[in-house]
Order: C-alpha cells, then structure tokens, then sequence
C-alpha cells in the first residue's frame, strides 16, 4: 500500500520511471499505475478503481531551463517524486465513479440496492417530478 498526500491511497502500486540528463536538466519519463477505493455515485458501494498514469516531466538544471511545470532540480540532488506522482494520479480519478456501466443504482423510495434485491417499486413513478410531462409523450 502506497500513501499519495493524506486522501490518496494506492493498492497494487506498479510503475517505472527513467531519468536522463538532458543539456537543461534531468528528464523524467514514467509510467504508474495502482487500485484506489472509491464510492459509487449510483449506489454508494465502494469499489476498486484501476489508475494508470503516464508523466514526462523536466527538472531543469537552473532557472533558464525551466519549463511551465516549475521543476528544478534540488542542490542536494534528491527528487521527492511523491507530489508529481499524486497529482498525476488524482488527473486520473474520475469525476463521477461507477462501479460498472450497468450499475442500478439505489431505489429512490426505499433506498435499496437495486443492483443486490428487486424491491418492487418501479422507477419513475407518480411520485417523479416528470410525471405529470409524461401525457405530453403521447402513450
């Protein structure tokens, strides 16, 4: 398990990085990838979310070389990868997470997962705010 900042956390961290010395600076090309939980905007089931990211970035040698990205190799030469990488992997989380395309989501009169039980109620009914549009369809 791998932290990423205080509300990132990574399971199954894979990932490899390449650094080469450019007459600017150190460049750096890699690829990561890692599983997030994250809840379900449908149904509120947490589930794992696969990340995969891809970054090329460069430390510049000194403030002429530096790109828009602001990076500047450190004095003591120790590159702390910790900030790039998780901004990077929260590109990749999604706005809006679904467990899977087909999710049902919750009942909106009992609250049920519609995904696990059949509650009965049918969606959509008297009590939608749409309904009183639905004579207006014509069926």
């Amino acid at each position: 398990m791998m932290r990423l900042g205080d509300d990132l956390t990574l399971r199954g961290f894979t990932g490899t990085a390449r650094l080469s010395r450019t007459p600017q600076g150190l460049l750096l090309q890699a690829d990561f990838g890692g599983f997030t939980d994250l809840e379900c905007v449908r149904c509120l089931s947490t589930f794992d979310q696969p990340l995969k990211w891809t970054l090329t970035e460069l430390y510049a040698f000194d403030e002429r070389s530096v790109t828009d990205s602001g990076l500047i190799l450190p004095e003591d030469g120790y590159i702390d990868l910790e900030p790039l990488m998780r901004e990077y992997a929260l590109l990749e989380v999604p706005i809006s997470p679904v467990c899977k395309p087909d999710c049902k989501g919750l009942c909106p009169v009992c609250g049920e997962d519609l995904n696990l039980v059949n509650c009965g109620h049918q969606a959509g009914g008297s009590e939608s705010p749409f309904a009183a549009l639905k004579p207006l369809l014509g069926e």
